[in-house]
């Protein structure tokens, strides 16, 4: 039986509802539980093959232990397997060690919210690659800071990287765009030897975290020129993210011609979060989407960060509908168990603020053609796999280890070439 009747999947498990950070924490995993209220008091489950991680696990692909270590150490894996509020005295210098600070603290089950996250993400690569759907949406997905042996800007495991590696088993190059105000520097770092995978990222720069993203980092060895970085200032509005989006976007898909895309729509981006500092509109964030879904390759939409609790299910459920080509009204629905969230207005969209626009357009021109320059030094859709083939057998044939940049070994040597450079 297809159990696969729609052309988008969506992922959802209950379990994010039980997860919290602390009560001072600014990430809130309440924030998916009121997302998939209001997907589903819209209307809009109807219109996708809806799959939690039960689901995934029974019948898409197993996510265990295993799948986590094809990226991140055994070692930073068994920790998190193990630690707990009540034991995580016993193991403070592992703790530090792997930057389990006051920005990523130890969760009540914080294993289970690992392999909760990453099951979305690495399911809707299986989806994908299956050709079961043409969509794929994990909003708890996103979570791209996580390093391989380092808990890092509330990520503790980089669901976008294991996404990516299952895609790398069945197409020969995937495309990740990330759109939170933060640099998407877990993904790119993983990938930054690769030609097989090209990181784009619109984000803010200097004095911001993580600190990275300059526009001349570019990748290296046969990664050069596949990490794409337009460094951004505050107050980033609409008309600004149109303008840089779709001419990057454009020169992306001619040169690098991606088989399959993996969007980051973190929503700090957005006017008036707790934490960002852009001005994007719900409509402004949603326009990168409705831009990709032009080009008809295969998509997996992730969420990010998102700190203002009440406009985080705002975007997410109007990129959701988007997604669906299905349009959806401004009110929040009465049925809505998180209603209140929404007053005292109770819309989908609200106005941006008055921030001064501190990205001049002669700015953004210049970094479009730096960034366009660059792109025009790779060979159209280079990148070639032995026993390339669509479909699960493929899957299984591919070593990930074959897959998977060896970027600890040269990090120093890159160092020595940047400070090279910059004395030169």
């Amino acid at each position: 039986m297809n159990l696969f009747k729609q052309k988008v999947t969506y992922y959802y498990d209950e379990e994010f509802g039980t997860f919290n950070y602390s009560t001072t924490h600014p990430m809130k995993p309440l924030r998916l539980a009121i997302t998939d209220d209001l997907v589903g008091h819209y209307g809009l489950k109807q219109y996708m093959n809806c799959i939690d991680q039960s689901f995934v696990q029974t019948y898409i692909k197993r996510v265990d232990e295993d799948i986590l270590t094809q990226f991140h150490s055994e070692e930073y894996i068994n920790l998190i397997k193990i630690i707990t509020p009540e034991n995580k005295c016993q193991h403070e210098d592992q703790l530090y060690r792997f930057n389990f600070m006051e920005d990523c603290p130890v969760l009540d089950r914080l294993f289970d919210f690992c392999l909760c996250q990453t099951s979305g993400s690495v399911g809707a690569a299986c989806v994908i690659a299956d050709q079961k759907s043409n969509i794929a949406i994990n909003w708890s997905g996103g979570l791209h800071h996580a390093k391989q042996s380092e808990a890092s800007g509330f990520c503790y495991v980089n669901d976008c990287v294991l996404g990516i590696l299952e895609l790398l088993k069945t197409y020969q190059r995937v495309l990740y765009i990330d759109i939170d105000i933060h640099h998407g520097d877990g993904v790119e770092e993983a990938f930054y030897l690769t030609d097989r995978v090209m990181t784009c990222s619109f984000h803010k720069f200097k004095e911001y975290f993580p600190g990275t993203g300059h526009i001349d980092d570019i990748g290296h060895d046969k990664g050069k020129y596949y990490a794409v970085n337009f460094p951004l200032n505050e107050g980033l509005n609409d008309d600004s993210i149109q303008l840089i989006f779709k001419p990057v976007i454009d020169s992306i898909m001619e040169n690098f011609r991606p088989d399959v895309v993996m969007l980051q729509g973190g929503t700090d981006s957005l006017s008036g979060d707790r934490l960002g500092c852009f001005n994007l509109s719900i409509k402004g964030h949603g326009s990168c989407t409705e831009y990709l879904k032009k080009f008809n390759v295969p998509l997996i939409m992730v969420g990010g960060g998102g700190y203002t609790l009440r406009n985080v299910p705002r975007c997410w459920t109007y990129e959701t509908s988007l997604a669906l080509n299905v349009p959806i009204p401004d009110n929040i629905p009465d049925e809505s168990d998180y209603k209140i969230y929404f007053g005292p207005e109770y819309k989908l969209h609200l106005p941006i603020s008055n921030m001064e626009e501190q990205n001049s357009k002669e700015y953004l021109e210049k970094n479009i053609n730096q960034i366009l320059d660059n792109l025009k030094q790779i060979q159209p859709g280079c990148a070639q796999i032995d026993h390339y083939a669509i479909g699960k057998e493929s899957r299984q044939k591919i070593d990930y280890q074959e897959l998977f940049s060896s970027y600890n070994d040269k990090r120093e040597e890159m160092q020595l070439e940047q400070n090279q450079d910059q004395q030169d």
